[in-house]
């Protein structure tokens, strides 16, 4: 390699160039392993209620049980659709322990796209939050789901769930009515695996974990294949590079802020997996858009020290005027992910708190982290830091070739983290893998004589609003449906709210098209995030002499 890892020399000395990702045989052996180590330690803590190790190894052993008597064996794909609830953690624990492979579903997805996903997974059973349950009502006839599971946000938090419940469902009216024939509530599943018992399958280290779905430039969702080692080797990743951080300040039990959502890898693998392997106590933020609540949570909290967000929460959560009343004395880690962070933000959360924004970066291939700044720096750096022992980044030309130290290219990567390929799409992972085994990312960058990597530029038409990947070709899709439309265009704009927010560009078939009918076909098709934020309508879109439409053109001008 020309840059002959040249990052080793920025490595501070407890964190070592490798790990051994083969420690534990599969998560389930990791999941066991701490439930047996930390049995008397909070594990899990939401809406003020809190779980055990024992109490969490009981419970999915009982939902794996429950699993197993409604026939899902080893290989099998359960989806979640939930927030950040006790049975998440509960339900994702269970299905693996059956050697079932966990397929995370967004909670706000429209029917189109849980369609797709439901199909494109083969999944066989879903759990799933009643508040988004008429969701799935209006597909249920056409995908291959056999199994049901809905629960509430106070299920399992016993007098004080039923007040939520209460309140969710008739004071702010969040559950919208829903008709599903054959289904069970997930209290009645864990009593059903209580009963039936749980049997351990064997389970190997290159057996698939999850399908975490991501979206592709052709516009079609793809479930990237993680592998129980996968998974593992990041996990363990992580904790090594924390070394620095943990020696400094070390702490009888880490308590981790989780308000990212654990359906993203984000959360799934630094917030939720590493803190089991750690013994730490994850606090789960069911909605981390209620800002006041949010903040009401941290104020309560005796102590927390790890607390991985994105720019775009790090920023509302400063908004707020009760945000100087949370106690951050012990926070001891700040991880930055999911999109770019701010120099602006860093700087103020960093004056704020006295805990700077280590920036990460990775992929949903990657399991995800691939990079990361050192944990015990002193201010931001406003680079995604270096790789992470067991990795490798390889700064490439267009032919595959690498560039020599601070010239851009295309950032591959090559670890144990990375995906074994796409879940049924042969053809799109061999278009993303090197003969030599890297994962091409498709973002621009650089790396310095230190080691370090700066990204410059993105997949060139990818749009990343609040940490979420949008692919402008699925809006289109989506925008073409619509039988006044003739052509469209999507590209992504700067936003200061979620770094950058989407634009369509829209010539009419029929004069009488309205940016109101748009607005409403888009509500019923994308998720929030995905629809356009402005709407221009134009006489024409510039295109190659090819005639494909010129994304380029329309961001400059």
């Amino acid at each position: 390699m020309s840059t002959e890892k040249v990052w080793f020399q920025s490595y501070p000395k407890e964190v070592p160039h490798e790990i051994d990702p083969g420690l534990y045989s599969s998560i389930v052996d990791l999941f066991e392993n701490s439930f047996k180590k930390y049995a008397d330690r909070s594990a899990i803590e939401s809406f003020g209620k809190s779980l055990t190790y024992a109490q969490l190894d009981q419970a999915s052993q009982e939902f794996a049980g429950f699993l197993q008597f409604l026939g899902i064996k080893k290989g099998d794909r359960v989806a979640i659709m939930m927030p950040n609830v006790m049975q998440y953690p509960i339900a994702l624990a269970g299905i693996l322990r059956c050697g079932a492979i966990v397929v995370n579903v967004n909670p706000l997805y429209t029917p189109r796209e849980l369609e797709h996903q439901l199909k494109d997974s083969g999944a066989k059973a879903i759990i799933i939050l009643e508040n988004f349950a008429h969701v799935l009502e209006q597909v249920i006839d056409r995908v291959a789901v056999d199994h049901v599971v809905v629960t509430s946000l106070g299920a399992l938090l016993g007098i004080k769930g039923k007040l939520i419940d209460f309140v969710v469902k008739y004071v702010k009216k969040m559950v919208p009515v829903w008709r599903l024939t054959h289904y069970t509530t997930f209290d009645a599943a864990l009593s059903i695996g209580r009963k039936m018992g749980y049997s351990k399958p064997s389970i190997e280290p290159t057996d698939i974990a999850f399908l975490q779905y991501t979206g592709g430039t052709t516009g079609v969702s793809k479930g990237a294949i993680l592998e129980h080692r996968n998974v593992i080797a990041n996990t363990l990743q992580i904790e090594a590079w924390l070394i620095p951080s943990l020696r400094k300040h070390p702490v009888e039990q880490l308590s981790f802020i989780c308000a990212l959502p654990l359906y993203h890898i984000f959360a799934l693998t630094a917030c939720g997996l590493f803190s089991i392997r750690a013994g730490g106590l994850l606090v789960l933020i069911a909605n981390p858009k209620d800002i006041s609540g949010f903040i009401k949570t941290l104020r309560n909290l005796k102590t927390f020290h790890i607390f991985p967000a994105v720019n775009t929460l790090y920023n509302a959560l400063m908004q707020h005027p009760d945000f100087t009343k949370i106690n951050f004395s012990d926070l001891l880690i700040s991880n930055g992910g999911g999109m770019a962070v701010q120099k602006v933000v860093a700087q103020r959360w960093q004056e704020l708190t006295g805990c700077p924004i280590s920036e990460g970066y990775g992929l949903s291939e990657t399991s995800p982290v691939a990079c990361c700044n050192l944990t015990v720096l002193s201010e931001f750096t406003g680079t995604v830091g270096l790789p992470i022992p067991n990795t490798e980044i390889s700064i490439r030309d267009e032919d595959g070739k690498e560039l020599p130290i601070n010239e851009p290219g295309e950032i591959c990567i090559k670890g144990p983290q990375v995906m074994r390929g796409y879940w049924n799409r042969d053809d799109e992972t061999q278009k993303v893998m090197t003969t030599d085994g890297f994962f091409k990312s498709g973002d621009i960058g650089f790396m310095n004589d230190q080691g370090f990597v700066k990204i410059i530029d993105r997949k060139k038409d990818m749009i990343l609003v609040s940490g979420f990947n949008i692919y402008p070709n699925e809006i289109e899709d989506v925008l073409s449906e619509i039988p006044k439309v003739l052509e469209c265009a999507v590209i992504g704009i700067p936003d200061e709210n979620t770094g950058e927010s989407v634009k369509a560009f829209i010539v009419k078939k029929d004069p009488s098209l309205t940016e109101v009918e748009i607005k409403e076909h888009c509500i019923k098709n994308l998720t929030n995030y995905k629809r356009p934020k402005y709407i221009v309508f134009v006489d024409s879109l510039p295109k190659s002499n090819v005639g494909k439409i010129l994304r380029k053109e329309l961001r400059t001008h």
